[in-house]
């Protein structure tokens, strides 16, 4: 059985963008990279065979009839998404000197932005069929899915208890690790438990369309790093770049879909660009690297400076994001401004093994090189260190 088997099944926020993508830089070419930062991988075949059958693949009329009933889903990105297949000429998967794989994508913007979820589902889910869980040194799915669902119930039961005694009122989560999960049987059974247990209020959606769909649960998502960091190569200035994207987002979505994401060239350089048109205009910010209190309290600060009650805005937290973290940060803010969690591996591959940290970033646009600079390390797979290097000098990060 293949493991993509529809282009639903994938993130929302990738056809968010691809939407935005269609309306504004169909054409502009753009390049992706692939890298594993764990662990060396080397299933090239059985990559390969995944993607060329994730390139046979189209966009259902029920499918399309499901996200036409998403209101800001427009006519004519829909009847792109009918026409939609992958082209297997832009994706580039090969062995490195090491024998490890790699993975180049490289095409138009609105031709390539849909591959990324799909193929880093599918490296996880092979690199989990080969993780030892059994006492005979081999995998055992079997065994996964019944570990993992002993640890849900343990994480579900602390949750429960701490909700039915009012402790973490307004608590509000969502599932975001389609791109990092042990196996689409495991990410079903993890929403279909997570309905079943917490009201739409507590557990708020999915990423994952496909298993919105089948479970009637909001999917969830907005913009991620590469909106901003394709904006650093889009026609403006640099030091512009983040205004630009923001800005753009807004036209195309007119208050839909209003988190901003933070730390694509650090937060510090963000709040300079977020000023108080970008703060009005967008519900929130998400919170993607870096200390999470820290970045919470100056956003809290950024808001009282500019006029505007933080309990009328969002911080979402999607960095490393687990229950323990998630009460502690609710409790510590819940009173000075809504928050809302992001759970990634948590959820969807946490079944007794060790999950790959996988990637696919973009590291060009326009044939020039862009990159993110979060707060916590330099996680850039752009290699041109000049601009790197630029890129903090624009932004004076150190």
């Amino acid at each position: 059985m293949p493991i993509i088997k529809s282009l639903l099944d994938t993130e929302f926020n990738k056809l968010t963008m691809a939407q935005a993508v269609l309306h504004t830089y169909p054409a502009v070419p753009v390049k992706y990279k692939f890298a594993c930062l764990n662990k060396k991988l080397s299933f090239l075949d059985e990559v390969k065979q995944e993607i060329d059958h994730l390139c046979s693949l189209r966009f259902t009329e029920e499918e399309i009839s499901y996200l036409s009933s998403i209101p800001f889903l427009k006519t004519d990105f829909l009847e792109y998404l009918r026409l939609f297949q992958h082209n297997r000429r832009y994706i580039n998967v090969y062995s490195d000197k090491e024998g490890g794989i790699r993975i180049d994508i490289e095409g138009p913007w609105i031709s390539t932005i849909l591959y990324e979820t799909p193929v880093l589902a599918i490296v996880s889910e092979i690199y989990s069929r080969q993780q030892k869980n059994t006492d005979s040194d081999s995998h055992d799915p079997e065994q996964a899915m019944k570990t993992g669902e002993k640890i849900l119930s343990e994480k579900i039961d602390y949750l429960t208890e701490l909700l039915k005694t009012g402790q973490i009122p307004g608590f509000k989560f969502a599932d975001i690790g389609t791109k990092y999960r042990y196996s689409l049987a495991w990410h079903t059974k993890v929403i279909e438990t997570l309905k079943a247990k917490f009201r739409p209020h507590i557990f708020v959606g999915t990423s994952n369309i496909a298993l919105a769909k089948q479970f009637k649960v909001k999917p969830i998502g907005t913009m991620t790093h590469e909106w901003l960091q394709g904006h650093q190569q889009l026609g403006t200035r640099i030091s512009d770049s983040q205004k630009a994207a923001l800005e753009s987002w807004a036209q195309e979505y007119r208050g839909e879909l209003g988190i901003a994401l933070t730390d694509v060239v650090g937060f510090k350089a963000f709040l300079k660009d977020f000023d108080l048109y970008f703060a009005k205009l967008f519900d929130g910010c998400q919170h993607d690297s870096g200390d999470s209190v820290s970045w919470c309290v100056k956003l809290i600060e950024h808001y009282d400076k500019l006029g505007i009650d933080p309990l009328s805005k969002t911080a979402v937290f999607t960095d490393g994001i687990d229950f323990e973290k998630a009460v502690e940060l609710h409790q510590t803010f819940r009173e000075l401004i809504n928050v809302a969690f992001g759970l990634k591996t948590y959820l969807t591959n946490d079944v007794g093994i060790m999950p790959p940290e996988v990637v696919i970033e973009m590291v060009e646009c326009n044939g020039q090189p862009v990159a993110k600079i979060c707060d916590t390390e330099n996680r850039s797979l752009c290699k041109d260190t000049e601009f790197i290097n630029y890129l903090k000098k624009v932004y004076q990060i150190k």
